[in-house]
């Protein structure tokens, strides 16, 4: 069958990628920048890719006309606070013209659980969507999920974040709202499980696992499953921009997804029905199955998919494309090169910086950096990263966004997603002699962004030459 793929590069997209091509299935994945399609030479040569941006105005003729399925997986919730149900509105408008050109026979479209009367902006705007595709002339099968816990969803590593940072909290009431999770393992088997079945053609279904939690005992049952206990104490003081806060700098999530995540959990989200678990024969596995399929996967470093590597989760928004040519003029530089004598090695050493790995020099001032840039409203350093050794262009890297990660071509370049009076590119690169080159290219802005530069100066001495010292000789 061929599939349409939208949202490619998401979260779920990018789990549900190699289990339709593993079926057998020819892949169309549309994405707005071809370029940050974080897979691998292998699965490119697979599938094809179309750059489109569904809030652009649609360009007939781009996506075949011999589709049979497609995937509706595009939301907006983390790029605004203000609009994003406007822009998922226009999404799923553009979406609907775009399929009038083929002959695609279901669309399948991930939403939310939305049986609570009051429904949150976040929520409202799923069933909004859902409303404007049951508008197109395909078949659509609706699935309604309401917590995801997987490996890198955002749910599970906020909960992670929460239980493993803070074995005492003071929270608010909406801890105590009730929800009712799902594993992302299960979401994949309703996703694959509905494509092509006739009987759910024009049918919405809620899609859950077996256990309805409150958040505070999904923390709870988490620290349980990790062996530790945590303290929770529920205040009523706390408002929305409070508790907004208090998750942004706890956790990795960026302040507008704080934002839209807390107006959502004052709502309760509990599925009515289990029609396609009968259906389709499937078992939901328990909260705590989940959390320990979560970690499996972390430990056997197996994340498939983070997130955080979403361009939303940062401050840079734009295609990768517009800032790979790194500019040459009007910019402030720090270049260091060494020789060295184990390349394979020395790219080992790029390919696995950031994260745990740390910087190869002064972790304790990269990491300062970083709780600063979270107190201006920056992403910090919290981000990591999705694998220890992989990279891929638009990967989240801390607080630095991967640009270029050509390991044949020996080059790997950051743009920074840091608060800056400026633009920043860090590149690390060895040449035909065996000469790692290490350039650190700052484009100020204004006076300001010249100040910031100089008045840092001698941390650059100790902190990148310390830096390609460590790369270059294999030692952290």
């Amino acid at each position: 069958m061929k599939i349409l793929l939208t949202g490619a590069n998401g979260y779920i997209g990018m789990r549900l990628l190699p289990m339709l091509l593993k079926l057998g299935h020819e892949i169309v994945c549309t994405v707005r920048d071809a370029e940050r399609l974080s897979v691998d030479s292998e699965t490119r040569a697979k599938i094809e890719i179309i750059e489109i941006d569904f809030l652009e105005e649609v360009v007939a003729g781009k996506i075949p006309n011999d589709i049979e399925a497609a995937y509706f997986l595009i939301h907006s919730m983390s790029s605004s606070n203000k609009d994003f149900d406007e822009m998922e509105a226009l999404t799923a408008r553009n979406f609907n013209i775009y399929l009038n050109y083929t002959k695609v026979k279901q669309v399948i479209y991930l939403s939310g659980i939305v049986n609570d009367q009051n429904l949150s902006k976040h929520l409202w705007s799923r069933k909004n969507v859902e409303e404007i595709l049951s508008e197109g002339h395909f078949k659509l099968t609706v699935l309604k999920a309401g917590i995801i816990v997987g490996s890198g969803s955002s749910s599970f590593e906020i909960i992670r974040d929460l239980s493993e940072k803070l074995p005492f909290m003071i929270t608010p009431k909406w801890v105590l709202t009730k929800t009712q999770p799902i594993a992302i393992r299960d979401v994949m088997s309703f996703l694959v499980g509905v494509l092509g079945h006739k009987q759910t053609y024009n049918e919405s279904y809620d899609i859950a696992g077996p256990n309805v939690l409150t958040y505070k005992k999904m923390l709870q049952q988490y620290a349980k499953a990790r062996g530790f206990k945590n303290w929770i104490v529920t205040v009523p003081i706390m408002t929305p921009k409070i508790s907004s806060y208090w998750l942004y700098f706890v956790t990795s999530t960026s302040y507008k997804l704080a934002l839209n995540l807390v107006d959502s959990m004052k709502i309760e989200v509990i599925a009515n029905d289990n029609r396609l678990e009968k259906l389709l024969h499937i078992k939901p596995h328990t909260y705590a199955e989940a959390i320990d399929m979560a970690f499996k996967k972390i430990e056997q470093n197996l994340v498939i998919s983070s997130w955080k590597d979403s361009m939303i989760s940062g401050r840079f928004q734009q295609d990768l494309e517009k800032y790979i040519q790194v500019p040459k003029f009007g910019v402030l530089k720090d270049e260091q090169k060494r020789s060295i004598t184990n390349e394979e090695a020395v790219l080992e050493n790029i390919w696995s910086i950031g994260g745990e790995k740390g910087w190869y020099y002064g972790n304790w001032l990269w990491k300062i950096r970083g709780f600063l840039d979270k107190l201006s409203g920056g992403v910090g350093l919290r981000r990591g990263r999705t694998h220890p050794d992989k990279l891929y262009p638009g990967d989240a890297l801390d607080f630095w966004r991967v640009l270029l990660a050509d390991k044949k071509g020996k080059r790997l370049l950051l743009f920074a997603e840091m608060k800056l009076p400026g633009e920043a590119w860090l590149e690390f690169k060895i040449d035909e002699n065996n000469v790692l080159h290490q350039t650190a290219t700052f484009r100020p802005r204004g006076l300001r962004g010249r100040l910031y530069w100089y008045s840092i100066v001698p941390l650059h001495y100790f902190i990148f030459g310390g830096m390609i010292r460590n790369i270059a000789k294999g030692t952290s």
